[in-house]
């Protein structure tokens, strides 16, 4: 029987599932985390929700990782999440479990390539992305007269885009200061001179 009087503790509020919520989308929508919602729902089965279900929704999260590295013998929600969203685009990482096998695996190295990124396997801060995920980088930059911003894509280096942009390395580097040009990320803002 589905829990229609739930009392959320402090730091959450109710929420009546309705058709279509998951954990994930509700995560998005409130600006949380799966595994917040979890740990806020203790006894509650996150792939057995009821329409009407009462479960509680965090209202502060504590700053998690959001894009955990995964790899092979990974476990946990960050892993049932990932075949989830492989799934969703396609990609067969075997059954839902949450254990990060040989099937979990080729399904990551498959979509990598088909993405255009590294395929190793291992779901980092570029493959979080690619699959749709805010890995909480940072907002994008108020870019400074004379200059526009720019998403980073696969493939991009600051050499490319100099020369796609008709300016220097040197003059991308000095209108964003701390960037890493060895560890660009997709997904990331930064600034052109014009």
């Amino acid at each position: 029987m589905p829990n229609t009087q739930q009392r959320c503790g402090p730091g959450t509020f109710p929420y009546v599932i309705r058709s279509g919520d998951t954990y994930y989308n509700l995560a998005i929508r409130y600006n949380t985390t799966v595994d917040a919602i979890i740990r806020a729902n203790p006894g509650v089965d996150p792939n057995r929700l009821f329409i009407g279900q009462v479960i509680c929704i965090p209202t502060a999260t504590p700053p998690p990782q959001p894009c955990p590295t995964l790899r092979i013998g990974s476990r946990g929600a960050s892993v049932i999440e990932l075949q989830r969203l492989l799934l969703a685009h396609g990609f067969n990482p075997g059954p839902i479990d949450g254990i990060f096998g040989n099937q979990t695996q080729a399904a990551v190295m498959a979509f990598q390539r088909s993405r255009g990124l590294v395929v190793d396997g291992i779901v980092g801060i570029q493959t979080w992305t690619a699959l749709g995920v805010n890995c909480g980088t940072p907002p994008p930059p108020t870019c400074p007269p004379g200059s526009q911003p720019y998403t980073i894509r696969a493939g991009d280096t600051l050499y490319t885009l100099a020369i796609r942009f008709n300016t220097t390395v040197e003059a991308i580097m000095r209108i964003n200061p701390g960037i890493d040009p060895n560890n660009l990320q997709i997904g990331q803002v930064i600034c052109i001179p014009r």
